[in-house]
């Protein structure tokens, strides 16, 4: 089958080089497997025009041909972008309609991380389930708000249309193209191969309560700061609410409206992300983290952070700790 890479300014370098790698790894398994030397997967990267492009980590990537000349593949693969497609990418109306006109084809189109933005602004996701780089699924949403996003998949596909999570997600979409049009055989030994685990299928255990604040709201500014450093303190939202001279029923109402969470969320994942923190660094116990973040009964911690996490606390450990 004929993989087509589609490079453009800004794109991340290892989206495309890891997965042309995986191919020709998987084209050398197929061979040791069924003693067939035909490689299975054919690459080619393709850009507007045919110019190279630079990459965001300033890699000059050069293309086999014009994106106009391509117009017969199987696959299409739209990489990650530094900073956000739409942001800094100039016109990209060309571009767009040549995925369009892939997809009109029957041709599945897979974008993966923040190229999922890309996608998007073609207006193919419109009613799909999709996801993208959990770190960006609030800007996402509120630049398409008709896009079913799902930031705690790893992979969704949805009517021929393919999206991956953060980053090194594009590992698992090999793998599903390698056991789709391989065979699951070959995809196994890939797996194997390059150390990969074929199961993953959440980012969610990756999430992390976001710093930076992307609201100009200076009152709930006051606020966050308040709750991320008394989080282990009895929190009573009505007294945030007199702190920053807001009514109680206005400060939720806008608490909501800058962060997406209400008060008394928001202080939860404050507590989960330092409980997260504790058990990435240091060695103790469940009991004397519950007790750290403000909780009095480790079971509902338990709950609450499996709830959040999709691990207990245990196997957030054994996953993530640095000690």
């Amino acid at each position: 089958m004929k993989i087509t890479f589609l490079a453009a300014e800004g794109c991340l370098a290892s989206g495309i080089a890891g997965l042309l790698d995986m191919f020709v790894i998987a084209n050398m398994w197929s061979a040791h497997l069924s003693g067939n030397p035909e490689a299975p997967f054919a690459t080619e990267i393709v850009t507007q025009g045919g110019r190279p492009v630079v990459s965001s980590g300033c890699v000059q990537m050069l293309p086999h041909r014009s994106m106009e000349d391509a117009l017969v593949t199987d696959l299409v693969l739209i990489p990650p972008f530094i900073p956000l497609p739409g942001q800094d990418q100039g016109d990209t109306v060309e571009v767009r309609q040549w995925i369009i006109g892939h997809h009109r084809r029957d041709t599945p189109v897979a974008a993966m991380c923040t190229g999922v933005f890309l996608l998007a602004e073609t207006g193919l996701l419109q009613g799909r389930i999709a996801t993208t780089n959990w770190q960006f699924a609030r800007k996402f949403r509120r630049r398409f708000p008709d896009v079913d996003l799902r930031p705690e998949f790893l992979l969704t596909e949805d009517n021929g249309l393919i999206c991956t999570g953060a980053a090194t997600a594009y590992y698992n979409l090999g793998l599903r193209i390698i056991g789709r049009y391989g065979s699951a055989e070959l995809a196994s030994a890939c797996a194997k191969a390059l150390l990969l685990d074929p199961n993953r299928d959440s980012q969610t255990p990756y999430f992390m309560l976001p710093r930076q604040r992307e609201h100009n709201d200076h009152d709930v500014q006051k606020a966050q700061r308040y709750l991320e450093e008394n989080f282990s303190k009895g929190v009573v939202i009505d007294e945030i609410a007199r702190h920053v001279r807001i009514s109680p029923r206005h400060f939720k109402r806008r608490f909501k409206q800058a962060t997406g969470h209400a008060p008394m969320q928001y202080l939860q994942l404050v507590r989960i992300e330092a409980a997260k923190m504790k058990l990435e660094t240091t060695r103790e116990t469940i009991d004397e983290i519950t007790q750290y973040i403000g909780y009095e009964d480790s079971s509902t911690f338990r709950r609450l952070f499996r709830q959040h996490t999709q691990l207990s606390p245990r196997e957030y450990r054994d996953k993530f700790s640095w000690v």
